[in-house]
């Protein structure tokens, strides 16, 4: 891989990773999530691992794999199911360390870390629970009305970020083509590598749209892999609906599963005991046999 071709595999990317490491996932919910990359996750060795994430389904996969020791989120939610099952799982039994914050607090850290800043001050936060269950935050007096008190929200500096965009070139400049561009490029500033993977690469160029598309910078990414529906089952549609939204009935099929041992036992032999290709052909089946 060199500065004018970043493209590699999802294999790398995972092998280039290390238990213990804080990884931000980009997306939002059930909504752009690098699926495929958080697959593969699922089948690794890593451990240990801190995720930051708008959560959805990426957090909860991973504590269902035991890959997880703290998530910080404001929420972990699949959007049409309001509370992810196996991050609810994981909270109820002790299983993980969660430190929960605000919306707007989360993007303040993410953007402190992006411009490597120690905190950023917000109002975010303040006479609210976030600041009870979050006992380390801590709150700062403005330099310019002292009567006033703000929370400093702490930089959320990533190891890693990974992100799934609708397309990206092989430099690794990344385009979202949907209703939903937040945070991702936010994630990539604030990570000391970002991989992009993503639903069609391209050549230098040839990424068509208006100029505010292009949401991630190529001088942040270390990577970019294809990976034609590699966001699934979370919404990786276009404006247009190219792409294809959320697969809303595997949803249900992954959350009923993760409610029984022996449902989520048959889940993971099907779907997960092999590679990205073999779960895209797993899932194709699933759907010619509930005719769908």
């Amino acid at each position: 891989m060199n500065t004018t071709n970043k493209t590699t595999s999802i294999e790398e990317i995972v092998g280039s990773l290390e238990s213990g490491m804080t990884i931000g996932i980009g997306g939002w919910g059930s909504r752009r999530k690098p699926m495929a990359l958080v697959r593969a996750i699922f089948r690794s060795s890593l451990t240990d691992l801190t995720i930051v994430s708008y959560g959805g389904a990426d957090v909860g996969l991973l504590c269902a794999a035991g890959k997880v020791r703290k998530v910080v989120a404001p929420f972990v939610t699949l959007d049409s199911i309001p509370l992810e099952p196996h991050f609810r799982a994981a909270r109820q039994s002790g299983a993980i360390e969660f430190a929960e914050y605000d919306e707007g607090m989360f993007m303040f850290g993410l953007l402190a870390a992006a411009h490597r800043l120690p905190f950023l001050p917000t109002r975010a936060g303040l006479g609210s629970d976030v600041m009870r269950v979050n006992p380390g935050l801590r709150t700062v007096r403005s330099p310019y009305d002292e009567t006033e008190e703000l929370v400093a929200v702490p930089a959320l500096t990533l190891d890693v970020a990974l992100l799934h965009l609708d397309r990206a070139d092989t430099r690794g400049n990344g385009q979202y083509l949907g209703l939903d561009p937040y945070m991702d490029d936010l994630f990539a500033k604030a990570a000391a590598r970002c991989y992009l993977s993503c639903e069609r690469l391209v050549d230098p160029g040839k990424l068509e749209g208006p100029p505010q598309t292009l949401l991630v910078s190529r001088m942040h990414v270390t990577g970019v892999v294809e990976t034609p529906n590699g966001g699934h089952f979370t919404d990786c549609g276009t404006a247009d609906g190219s792409d294809g939204g959320r697969d809303e009935a595997f949803q249900r099929h992954y959350a009923t599963s993760a409610a029984d041992p022996q449902a989520w036992a048959a889940f993971t032999e099907r779907f997960l005991s092999g590679d990205e290709m073999a779960y895209q052909q797993a899932v194709r089946r699933w759907h010619e046999e509930e005719g769908r």
